[in-house]
């Protein structure tokens, strides 16, 4: 494959083109919009960090610390929304997937680029949408991230008309994501880029996408279902008017854990592409791999009931979702097998970003382990609604996504900025983050099976120690991720040049100039091996 390494970067202006920021927020170009989504969501997640932040320090100590009742259920409810729907969705295939997706498989750009355009516009819509709901009606809704019936559609009076709203038009962006990469994987593979020659990061955004497509319409009917009850009076969900509560943590859950998987697959994908590059050697079981991915995508859509073994469902629906939940850990358990074996006589390079993929693995681990148990009727009925949920679903989505993210952010960063961060602050800071990870949601684990409730505002004495560990965990963690993120600013203002392959890559995205220029390839590229075979690949010395 040729490629012309004077071109100019997608972050310049073409020659003979309007300049200026309409050249970005108007862009078709798959970069420029993936690195807009990057920009917004990293400064999402900075906000609901420090949300999270101030939440672990009114819960220091019994009683009021730092705010009111009415004030913390504001805060948790929009550190959720915000975490879930404005930065852990979007994030790796929104911003990574868009940037890497059509080059990893040889192509020009998506298939809709003018539809992908849209869809940052949508996020940026619902975005506004759900600041507005902050300051408008009778202050930001205090219902949690869930949205759960009778108390969003008829007992609060904050103004959760314009929060459902907001995560109804979300839901579309990510929707028309979701067709843009299951559309271009299909049309838009070049010569040689069979199903089994694509980085298993295509891989996981195709099995990501299709859930996105079919999983995402159930929420919008469901949010809208809330909007119309609330601003109609039509009687869906609450009793007194004939309705079931029960039928809105169905409809919820349908789509919200399917969206789980949204969040951790691309996350999977990412680190399948990361070991085998500092491990040099081919991925172990690349089929098994892939084939997972889809299997994933498949099983996590029919277990949403086991958010619900205490709503009185029949015991032989307990038993048939307890089982399929038991079913979807086996393909994850492939993957992370497969990972292990790549490692296994590897010729391993220490770089950040492989710390990063190996604390996924192992805080992932934790996180579905913890899940059996919650997956399993009769220890979920001790649980439920505990402390463990919350550790759990942390070491699942922040363990996992979180950490399979900054391990996308590290490897990826030359490439997208040609320069490269400071690596011996990157390692810092990735320990830091890690110990304060551990010492934050750990202790959550042991106060759940002790009983201590969560989404509570105050609690028993007997709790008072772990959640001052908690909270000492929550500091060291919010000083890792601030090291991390100044790091990675540095690097890209006046990090050293980086113009070639630092890791030495085998994937498409690694023949090319750093930064990409606008067109991704000078001549069609023909692909003749795999992602993964690095013979004759050298890496450069940028690092």
């Amino acid at each position: 494959m040729a490629s012309d390494h004077s071109a100019v970067s997608f972050f310049e202006t073409q020659p003979g083109t309007r300049g200026g920021i309409t050249s970005w927020i108007f862009s078709t170009d798959h970069k420029r919009i993936g690195i807009m989504y990057l920009w917004g969501i990293m400064g999402f997640f900075i906000v609901g960090m420090l949300l999270g932040f101030l939440i672990r320090m009114e819960l220091i100590a019994p009683g009021r610390d730092i705010m009111d009742q009415q004030t913390y259920n504001v805060m948790f409810t929009l550190h959720g929304v915000i975490m879930i729907f404005l930065v852990v969705i979007p994030s790796i295939p929104a911003a990574f997937g868009n940037i890497f997706l059509p080059i990893q498989i040889g192509a020009e750009d998506v298939s809709f680029p003018r539809l992908n355009n849209f869809s940052w516009w949508l996020y940026v819509a619902g975005a506004s949408l759900a600041l507005v709901s902050l300051f408008t009606g009778n202050g930001p809704p205090d219902t949690g991230w869930t949205f759960y019936v009778p108390f969003s559609s008829n007992v609060t009076t904050t103004n959760v008309d314009v929060a459902v709203m907001a995560v109804f038009i979300l839901g579309f962006s990510s929707i028309l994501t979701g067709l843009n990469f299951v559309t271009t994987l299909h049309r838009l593979r070049a010569p040689g880029m069979t199903w089994t020659r694509m980085p298993l990061f295509c891989w996981s955004l195709y099995a990501t996408g299709w859930i996105q497509i079919l999983a995402t319409p159930v929420l919008g009917i469901t949010v809208l279902l809330i909007f119309a009850e609330r601003m109609l009076g039509v009687g869906l969900f609450d009793p007194a008017k004939g309705g079931d509560p029960i039928l809105y943590q169905h409809l919820f859950w349908i789509y919200s854990h399917p969206a789980v998987y949204i969040m951790i697959l691309p996350a999977m994908g990412v680190i399948s592409d990361v070991l085998p590059v500092f491990a040099r050697r081919d991925i172990f079981g690349y089929k098994m791999i892939a084939f997972s991915s889809v299997m994933i995508a498949f099983a996590g859509s029919l277990v949403w009931a086991h958010h619900m073994f205490t709503s009185g469902m029949s015991d032989t629906a307990v038993l048939v979702f307890s089982f399929l939940t038991f079913v979807v850990a086996i393909p994850s358990a492939i993957k992370i097998f497969n990972w292990v074996s790549t490692l296994y006589k590897g010729s391993i390079y220490t770089d950040p970003p492989l710390w990063f993929a190996l604390a996924f693995i192992f805080l992932f681990s934790i996180g579905g382990l913890t899940g059996l148990i919650l997956g399993s009727a009769g220890t979920d009925i001790h649980v439920h609604d505990t402390y463990f949920v919350v550790g759990h679903f942390h070491y699942v989505i922040f363990g996992g996504l979180g950490f399979g993210l900054f391990s996308a952010m590290h490897y990826w960063f030359p490439k997208i900025f040609g320069r490269m961060y400071n690596m011996r602050t990157a390692k810092i800071a990735c320990v830091i983050i890690f110990t304060g990870f551990n010492i934050l949601y750990f202790p959550m684990l042991i106060m759940g099976l002790q009983g201590m409730p969560r989404r509570y505002y105050d609690y028993l004495p007997q709790y008072t120690f772990g959640h001052q560990v908690s909270t000492v965990g929550s500091w060291i963690l919010v000083a890792g991720l601030l090291l991390m993120f100044w790091n990675l600013l540095q690097g890209s203002l006046r990090g050293r040049k980086c113009s070639g392959n630092p890791w030495g890559g085998a994937s498409l995205e690694w023949q090319i100039p750093s930064p990409p220029p606008h067109h991704n390839f000078v001549t069609d590229p023909v692909v003749d091996r795999g992602p993964y075979d690095f013979r004759g690949v050298e890496r450069d010395d940028c690092r």
